[in-house]
């Protein structure tokens, strides 16, 4: 069976310029668009960490269409990450070959939560420091670390990543979508 490589997916992507996809595990994966609900979600998440990373000038925020080169040759794309500063001082036109220290998956209608686990989890075992699964169908927030037990939050509790981002924060219930009336 024909493993495919990063250069492989570029040329793919020449072809097809519409389609979102990853490189798993020497596989293309095709990505669907995510839904209205889950975008808008990641967006505010996005908007939120931008908010306070870039004055403080911490890091890169980046949104789901990035992806990253890891080291086991994976390309992937969070729906949300975080770069600390020191590890990509300049950005890139390019595919970032670097592991985000805050990544953040928003499950949408036809995601499936084992597969966004195993994701995060991959991330977590070539180091990431923070993975963080939102379902805004349950309204809760499941936050992982390496070697730690999983933490869920729901409305009315806080989202904190004190050992990647000391003082950022924001209430479960600000990032769902609004509803207008």
């Amino acid at each position: 069976m024909t493993k495919f490589t990063v250069k492989d997916l570029e040329t793919f992507q020449l072809k097809y310029p519409d389609y979102q996809i990853e490189l798993v595990e020497g596989d293309i994966v095709i990505m669907s668009p995510s839904g209205l609900e889950s975008e808008e979600i990641g967006t505010e998440i996005a908007r939120l960490l931008g908010n306070w990373v870039r004055p403080r000038k911490l890091g890169r925020v980046i949104g789901s269409s990035a992806g990253f080169i890891l080291p086991n040759s994976d390309l992937r794309a969070p729906d949300a990450s975080f770069i600390k500063a020191e590890k990509l001082k300049q950005t890139t036109e390019n595919y970032a070959e670097v592991v985000p220290d805050l990544i953040f998956e928003v499950k949408s209608k036809n995601d499936s939560l084992k597969k966004l686990r195993e994701k995060i989890e991959e991330f977590l075992s070539l180091g990431t420091t923070v993975g963080v699964l939102v379902d805004p169908r349950q309204r809760r927030i499941e936050v992982y670390r390496l070697d730690t037990t999983t933490i869920t939050l729901h409305d009315g509790d806080i989202f904190t990543v004190p050992e990647i981002l000391p003082g950022w924060q924001f209430p479960v219930a600000e990032i769902w979508a609004p509803e207008f009336e």
